[in-house]
């Protein structure tokens, strides 16, 4: 059976670990039907596919720049991933850098490490996943102090398209609605359900409770 990157990318998660299913209290406390584990992550050929799958959304979703931002830090080896899977798999040469969690006053200084970021230039932040969308809140301002870049999209690797504690938005939608920027995902939570409605990936004795997750706290 030929898959399409997202599918490859779920029966990806579901084979290291990442993604399970089941019954897991989240750190909201609502009780979710599956869970995603992305210290899992921990091995050079993970990190190759992984960089290989932020890629191709990066590619499907006609994204232009000059660098990739990683916040520290998981997003860092996350961004370094991207930009050599962009150039092996599609030739494109991006720069890449990612933020100091203090400013170093000494040697090369500066608050970014890899590319040191101009006026105009044009970016996307790499991240893992959103929940609450604080590392977008983090980075941005740092952004704003190192130069004026225009952030072109944050891509992510699952959006769980679920509203906010105190919201019916969901973490992506809030990122659009208070800072204007779109955020692109590998696989949505949709994506996972499809999967395993489709056969990608077993599970469905899940899927009734997957459907009722979905429509208590599903975003709008």
């Amino acid at each position: 059976m030929n898959y399409t990157y997202k599918q490859e990318f779920i029966r990806f998660m579901v084979k290291n670990g990442v993604l399970k299913f089941g019954e897991f209290t989240l750190k909201s406390g609502r009780i979710a039907p599956y869970f995603i584990n992305t210290g899992n992550y921990k091995t050079g050929k993970q990190l190759a596919k992984l960089g290989e799958y932020y890629a191709a959304c990066i590619h499907d979703n006609n994204l232009k720049a000059d660098t990739l931002v990683g916040p520290a830090y998981k997003g860092i080896p996350l961004s370094v991933a991207t930009a050599v899977a962009l150039y092996h798999r599609y030739e494109i040469d991006v720069n890449y850098c990612f933020d100091r969690k203090e400013v170093k006053d000494h040697g090369e200084g500066g608050l970014f490490v890899g590319q040191q970021l101009q006026d105009g230039e044009e970016v996307i932040i790499i991240e893992d996943v959103m929940t609450s969308g604080k590392a977008l809140r983090e980075i941005l301002p740092k952004l704003e102090a190192a130069a004026k870049v225009k952030v072109v999209g944050m891509v992510i690797s699952v959006d769980r398209q679920e509203k906010a504690l105190n919201s019916d938005l969901s973490a992506v939608s809030e990122a659009k609605k208070e800072f204007g920027i779109d955020v692109y995902s590998v696989v949505t939570m949709d994506d996972i359900i499809a999967a395993i409605e489709d056969g990608v990936v077993d599970g469905k004795e899940h899927l009734p409770a997957m459907y009722t997750y979905r429509n208590t706290y599903g975003a709008k």
